[in-house]
């Protein structure tokens, strides 16, 4: 039964069904996902803490992976390190054991850039459970009839994750049944004052009227006075486990902790999974005699209780299940092997921390070498030492010693004998296997319903007669450990150390990571994988029977599902999740087929550039302008770019979310120079005419237009957040047609009768920097930077950051000058108002150094303070329109609104026309007022970009609050402020000129690294484009040889072939893309390709490079080669042999053929959110800053197990989730469980952000730390190493990072007395602070600080005196004579000068007297490991701060005080409507992160 058929009362079951999950990924790993375990968990093998589902999980974090933390406000957001990169901001005093936490934890909203802060969210963002929904809370099936009811909706369509065969019931792994939370969740804490939801506020949780819960606005969620529910209510979910007894054939029985919520296949997969019982795949579980079913719930089963006793009893096989058992073989015998994670494939991904750790980490917590000081070699390779130049790529991808597994079996192959003739079926053959075994035997394998026999079959000769020995298994190993004693020793040792590895070393990510290098593998026989490949290429998707899934039913299906509380949430967001993910796998699959040629187009008799295909219910088509459909905004140029745009405006409408309202899911995908669009079918488009079809919109930009009432009402609902203004335009008959999103935007009413919008590339207003608009001026400083410039294309939007970052800065301007003219009322100042109003539209640069933002005007509004209150109280009554605000005051609120362009005159509210400027698109002339405003509204916004936006960008990098390490997290960095990185060439220009512009260096670099492998990029586009199948790893071999290589003429090697063939010329015009014939690409050399990468970044990023070939460019700016060649591997999808490369010999190329192993496509998806775990995540933070550490880390756990819940147990954000607890667990002291938390969030980051991202780097020094406090040394080193060498492949040594990672190797060098290698890599964090913090900065002081101790150890007391004497006069000045920084080192200095007069007295004596001078003992420090740890928590920004009772008691007073005040202000803003929805004034939440008390003190010592 398709999709398409089933009634709307189905529709929940089905989305359940969605939610079972891909087979073949071990059950235990589902055991330790979701986080801490609680004391309250029964201990033993369980299954309780199943995740959601394994197969899910990477999405962009919530702000960026460069930043250390991409919750945290505050810095985290901008990519700042946790550790030093930032002054001691509003800090944490912990209550419990008093500790301040650095940025990790800070959350000054308003330092968020390009995101608007939004007062008086609701609690933790959690509607209120009502008491009936309580009792249902559950979010998994909830009995059999309706998981049977989801399983026979199409007996195959539940089957849908990853590419095993038929394989739904017993490889069902962490079934929806885990979707609840594991605990009551805790009552929730009251919100901070502001929350903040990513770039604008989606209306994510909007319901329909009626409901419990109030409407939001904006995204934002009020509380309904005199609702009977409170923020505080207890959302409560029963969860008590029991252990049940396990009786299976041939091993002794066992006992398993499982849970009521848990469904029969759960243990059934647990069973797959268990060393001694994983061979089975076929069985079922008996209790007292009677077979359970797969999806009963346990607590619906009669007689199921603590110590039943269930018996596995084996099933007759079906081809079904013989085939899931030979796969599920084929899985356990690879399952060490890392072939599919260098391949990228089935979501496998890499990961080398077990290399590092001796996989030691957390079993025990405390490892056996201790204290007792064994010695450690802490040598470290030569590469990694300071000042080497040496890069090399191998140990990037270190060899793991499991990876050369053991062999089990030479060859496991389906025979060439399938299938089996009919009277053979009827004697039970279900089909036949065809094994060499390491002993060099060939047998013949009958799979038949009872099971497994050897038969006398060979290569040449049928015959299906058992041979001997006559021996029937019901399973292949056991028949396999009976013919080959090497296949028996090896598979049981396969199996321990299978079962010894993480869970996430194996569980699937949700989205692909592909890796850039790999070594050199052979190439194995595969019987799966070759069935996979011959399969999928027909277009069934994973043998679902007749049937391939309904893309589109499935993707709207899920976003129907209720949302009115949190369990309905968490199924819904879950459900939303993992359809995404697997649409993108689907859609990627598909993209790769049709470029690779293997998809029949749906036009075959049209050129290759026009063609579109259908594949598995999916529409692809090629970046080209196919019928001149771009041709006024720059044809195939723009044609290339309009998917990426589309995309952006699926995710905004998705994240915006309004009920009803449908998008089409979409993935852009960029594959050996070509971009395909996937996009899933709206139902009926296919069979008429788009003229016929579009019912809201224009389908020729602009000149034909219509509407539709139930479109605008939708739209409408969207307007707000996205900042759109409702409009008119006049079509081809001059009628005026109203609009609610730009004209291109199309409505058309799928035959399910779904409101569908699609072209959504111009959901956000022209960058007018961009497009020069004859006869229309810019702004001066728009002129004076060079703009208008003409872009290749004319789509160039402003980036939906930028919009609400100029919406809020616009705010902020608002409320300055209504509280001016109060203020000059009060002082009876008439004349006042009247320049205001003489203003006309204020440009953002009127308050120029306001720009930066959000920190905008704090000093003012201390003192401004009342009158904003008396605004913002104006502006209330003025909006709620009951006629008592006076006259004066109305005059007031309507001349700021007209200066800061609000299209309102009683309230603030900005909204971008799309349309403007738009080629094609007509006004009304009753609109040209509107217009006029609008369009100096986009100069505005335009010239904001550049005086505030790129200028605030340039400052927060030279003051080190953003870190980024490559090119990726400064796109990251740029994007999050709203500039595109066509504008990389200004901030380049801007940081040259900057003052800073020695703090800035590694900004530049990493900026030139991403200008030349962009331009490179662009040129290689078109130049794969013309390459062959055949031809392309010589193509790509010579690409980066004229690239990268210093060797002056490279050759192209061509097949010899493709030079004289005469035929091929002749070909059929049907030919896939990729296959022109075409062989230019060969003649390209270095000269030319550096002289169209200079030209490109000229004419694209208006920026001139000052270098003709890459020895110069690498000499010029300091670039690694190394570097550039990780860079453009990943944007264009090479990966390349793991080997050493000679880049600089002038004598061969650097690379041949055989280098390029393969090219992967380059994915850009939706990423769905997961917004009450985001929520409790913010509440966790919010709690932690006001010192509630023990409160905060029980909420941020309640995150993680959120998270868990919908993403399952691979994602970014629960990386974040997990670093922070790890710091929050050693802050309490709780080392193991730090170290435990960490050690997942390092393998997560591997997983899912890639091995080498800077993300990885800094998990790896954290987790270093941690590894330190438990005594665990040595594996602190390496991982410190690790991270080092990371860092020097990533971006090199001149890094401000660098300089925080080498003083923690220094320092735990110093710790194991190793001084004089810690003095290299102290010296040379010295010389790195130095130059990045300048020679005066509190950082440079610590870091002399611990030269001299270093020094101190080894006896050099001059030394020591004379850095500590550095360190004492960067004190003394910055701090003064009193402070206590400044009175530590004057003390330590007098204990120094004592040491040297006291060595100096001996030398002397010894002088005089000679041997028989009586010495008395020197006292030399060896450091304790104690000073080392608080030293490194001091330069990794963790602060313990002794505080008496007293103290605490002072300090819970405050932050009680600041509450009330907050609550108090909280009232009074209630009543606020339209207001609501903006931002508040800078200084409003900064009670909520500026720190009381003790912090205040120390906290300069934090800046060192």
């Amino acid at each position: 039964m398709a999709w398409a058929q089933v009634c709307a009362s189905c529709c929940q079951q089905l989305a359940e069904a969605v939610l079972l999950t891909r087979a073949g990924v071990a059950a235990e790993e589902r055991n330790p996902l979701l986080g801490p375990v609680f004391h309250d968990q029964p201990s033993g093998p369980s299954i309780l803490r199943g995740p959601g589902s394994p197969y899910s999980g990477f999405s962009c974090s919530l702000n960026t992976p460069t930043s250390s933390d991409p919750f945290s406000g505050a810095h985290g957001d901008q990519g700042q390190s946790h550790e030093n990169s930032s002054p001691w901001g509003p800090g944490a005093t912990a209550a419990w054991p008093a500790a301040v936490l650095l940025a990790d934890l800070e959350q000054d909203p308003k330092q968020r850039q390009g995101e608007c802060a939004l007062p008086q969210a609701s609690p933790a963002g959690l509607a209120p459970l009502k008491p009936e929904a309580s009792r249902s809370s559950r979010t998994g099936l909830t009995s059999c009839g309706r998981a049977r009811v989801a399983a026979e909706a199409g007996a195959g369509t539940t089957d849908w994750a990853g590419p095993e065969p038929e394989c739904w019931p017993p490889c069902c792994h962490g079934s929806p049944g885990n979707s609840e939370p594991r605990r009551s969740l805790s009552p929730l804490p009251e919100p901070p004052s502001v929350m903040l939801l990513n770039g604008d506020c989606p209306e994510s949780l909007k319901k329909e009227e009626g409901v419990a819960e109030p409407p939001r606005e904006n995204g934002l969620d009020e509380a309904e006075a005199g609702d009977e529910t409170t923020g505080q209510e207890v959302i409560v979910i029963q969860d008590t486990g029991f252990s049940v007894k396990i009786l299976a054939p041939g091993i002794e029985p066992f006992s398993l902790q499982v849970s009521p919520q848990e469904m029969v296949q759960e243990i059934h997969q647990v069973l797959m999974d268990r060393e001694d019982t994983c061979h089975r795949t076929c069985f079922s579980l008996h209790l007292d005699g009677n077979m359970l079913d797969h999806f009963s719930e346990l607590r619906t089963i009669e007689g199921l209780q603590e110590g039943s006793v269930l018996r596995v009893v084996e099933e007759p096989y079906t081809v079904r299940e013989a085939r899931i058992h030979v796969r599920h073989v084929r899985d356990l015998l690879k399952s060490l092997d890392p072939a599919d994670a260098f391949n990228g494939v089935d979501c496998n991904s890499l990961s080398f921390l077990s290399v590092f750790t001796d996989g030691d980490l957390g079993d025990s917590g405390k490892r056996k070498k201790g204290l007792e000081m064994d010695p450690i070699d802490c040598t470290p390779p030569e590469y990694i030492l300071p000042g080497s130049r040496e890069r090399p790529l191998c140990p990037l991808q270190p060899q793991n010693r499991d990876w050369k597994p053991l062999q089990c079996l030479k060859v496991l192959t389906m025979s060439g004998w399938n299938p089996p003739p009919g009277n053979r079926k009827m004697h039970g053959d279900l089909m036949y296997l065809f094994v060499i075994t390491a002993e060099d035997r060939q047998v013949s394998i009958t799979a038949s319903t009872r099971g497994f026999y050897l038969n006398q079959s060979t290569a040449y000769h049928f015959n299906p007669k058992p041979a001997s020995p006559r021996f029937l298994s019901h399973s292949l190993v056991e028949l396999l450990n009976q013919i080959s004693p090497t296949f028996k020793k090896n598979f049981a040792v396969l199996q321990k150390k299978r079962v010894q590895r993480h869970p996430f070393e194996r569980i699937a990510t949700p989205f692909q990571v592909y890796s850039w290098t790999a070594p050199q593998a052979e190439h194995a026989m595969d019987c799966v994988r070759a069935e996979d490949a011959y399969t999928s290429r027909l277009g069934y998707e994973e043998h679902i029977p007749g049937q391939t899934r309904d893309w589109n039913e499935e993707l709207q299906t899920t976003r129907e599902l209720p949302r009115k509380n949190l369990p309905e949430r968490l199924l819904r967001e879950r459900a939303i999740f993992k359809v995404h993910s697997d649409f993108t796998a689907a859609a990627t699959r598909g993209a790769v087929a049709v470029i690779d040629g293997n998809v029949m187009a749906i036009n075959p008799s049209e050129e290759t550039k026009m063609q579109m295909f259908i594949w598995n219910n999916i529409f692809f088509s090629l970046g080209f302008d196919v019928r001149d459909h771009y041709k006024d905004f720059g044809g195939d140029v723009a044609a290339y770019v309009a998917p990426t745009n589309d995309l952006n405006g699926v995710r905004t409408y998705n994240a915006v979310d309004v009920e009803g309202l449908y998008t089409l899911g979409t993935v852009v995908v960029d594959y050996r120079g070509y971009r395909v669009t996937a996009q899933s079918i709206i139902p009926g488009i296919l069979e008429r005419d788009q003229e016929q079809s579009v019912i809201y919109g224009s389908i020729d930009f602009g000149k034909t237009v219509v509407s539709h009432p139930r479109y605008l009402e939708l739209l409408e609902r969207t307007s707000r957040p996205l900042k759109l203004l409702r409009h008119r335009v006049l079509n081809d008959r001059d009628e005026e047609v109203e609009l609610c999103s730009s004209v291109e935007c199309k409505g058309i009413i799928g035959n399910d009768g779904r409101h569908y919008i699609l072209d959504l590339l111009r959901t956000f207003p022209p960058d007018l920097n961009f497009l020069p608009v004859p006869g229309e001026e810019l702004p001066e400083e728009c002129v004076r930077a060079g703009f208008p410039r003409a872009h290749r294309h004319k789509l160039c939007c402003l980036r939906q950051e930028l919009v609400d970052a100029f919406v809020e800065h616009r705010y902020l301007l608002f409320m300055k000058l209504a509280a001016l003219q109060l203020m000059q009322q009060k002082a009876g100042k008439a004349e006042g108002p009247a320049t205001l109003e003489n203003g006309g539209p204020l440009s953002s640069e009127a308050t120029p150094e306001d720009c930066p933002g959000p920190e905008a005007g704090n000093e003012e509004e201390g003192s401004n303070a009342s009158g904003l209150a008396k605004v913002k109280e104006l502006a209330e009554t003025i909006a709620s329109d009951d006629g008592t605000a006076d006259p004066r005051s109305r005059e007031v609120i309507r001349n700021a609104c007209k200066a800061v362009g609000s299209i309102s005159s009683t309230a603030f509210d900005i909204r971008f026309n799309p349309d403007i400027f738009s080629p094609g698109v007509r006004f009304p002339d009753s609109c040209q007022d509107e217009v006029r405003d609008q369009k100096q509204l986009l100069k505005d916004a335009a010239a904001f970009l550049l005086s505030c936006q790129i200028p605030g960008l340039v400052k927060d990098c030279a003051e080190h609050a953003v870190l980024p390490m490559d090119g990726a997290t400064l796109a990251e960095v740029m994007r999050q402020r709203g500039i595109n990185m066509r504008y990389l060439g200004k901030v380049l220009d801007l940081v040259l000129r900057s003052p800073a512009r020695e703090q800035l260096d590694h900004i530049f670099k990493i900026g030139i690294g991403e200008l030349i492998t962009r331009s490179a990029k662009h040129i290689f586009k078109t130049y794969l484009q013309g390459v062959e199948l055949s031809g392309l790893s010589a193509a790509i071999s010579h690409f980066l040889n004229c690239f990268l290589s210093s060797y002056p003429n490279p050759v192209a090697h061509l097949p010899a072939d493709e030079l004289v063939s005469k035929k091929r010329n002749k070909r059929r015009k049907n030919r896939p893309p990729g296959a022109a014939d075409n062989t230019a690409w060969a003649v390209m050399t270095p000269q030319a390709l550096w002289k169209n990468i200079c030209q490109e970044a000229k004419n694209y990023f208006d920026f001139s490079l000052e270098c003709e070939t890459v020895d110069q460019a690498v000499e010029t700016y300091g670039l690694q080669k190394i570097t550039l060649l990780r860079e453009i591997s990943l944007k264009t999808g090479i990966q390349i042999l793991l080997k050493e490369y000679s880049f600089d010999s002038r004598h061969k190329p650097a690379f041949t053929e055989e280098d390029v192993l393969n090219i992967f496509p380059v994915v850009k998806h939706v990423n769905p959110k997961a917004s009450d775990a985001f929520h409790f995540f913010q509440s966790g933070q919010a709690k932690v800053q006001q010192g509630f550490l023990k409160e905060g880390c029980e909420l941020i756990s309640e995150a993680l197990n959120l998270f868990n819940n919908v993403y399952g147990a691979m994602h970014v954000e629960i990386c974040v989730c997990l670093r922070l607890l790890a710091r929050l667990h050693y802050i309490m002291g709780d080392y193991a469980e730090a170290l435990s938390n960490q050690q997942k969030a390092v393998l997560m980051s591997e997983r899912v952000l890639g091995i080498e991202h800077p993300n990885t780097i800094q998990e790896y020094m954290h987790l270093a730390l941690y590894c330190f406090a438990s005594s665990q040394l040595s594996t602190a080193l390496s991982l410190l190493y690790r991270a080092r060498y990371l860092m020097l492949l990533v971006f090199g040594e001149d890094h401000p990072e660098m300089a925080l990672l080498d003083n923690n190797i220094g320092l735990v060098l110093h710790g194991v007395m190793e001084y004089d290698l810690s003095l290299r890599f102290l010296e040379n964090a010295l010389a790195v602070s130095t130059k990045y913090h300048g020679p005066k900065a509190l950082k440079v002081a610590l870091s002399h600080h611990l030269v001299a101790r270093v020094y101190e150890s080894k006896a050099e007391f001059r030394s020591a005196l004379q850095h500590e004497k550095e360190g004492y006069t960067i004190y003394k000045t910055q701090l003064g004579e009193d402070h206590e920084k400044t009175k530590e080192s004057s003390e330590y200095l007098k204990c120094l000068t004592q040491q040297a007069v006291a060595l100096q007295r001996t030398m002397n004596e010894i002088y005089r007297n000679g041997s028989s001078a009586n010495i008395p003992p020197l006292k030399f420090t060896a450091p304790s490991m104690a000073s080392v740890l608080e030293q490194l928590n001091v330069i990794n920004g963790i602060l313990f701060i002794p505080l008496s009772q007293k103290d605490l008691e002072n300090l819970k007073a405050e932050v009680a005080r600041r509450h009330q005040l907050q609550e108090a202000s909280k009232s009074r803003d209630k009543a606020e409507e339209p207001m609501a929805t903006e931002p508040e004034p800078a200084g409003a939440p900064q009670d909520m992160a500026s720190q009381p008390g003790a912090a205040k003190d120390s906290s300069p010592s934090l800046q060192a």
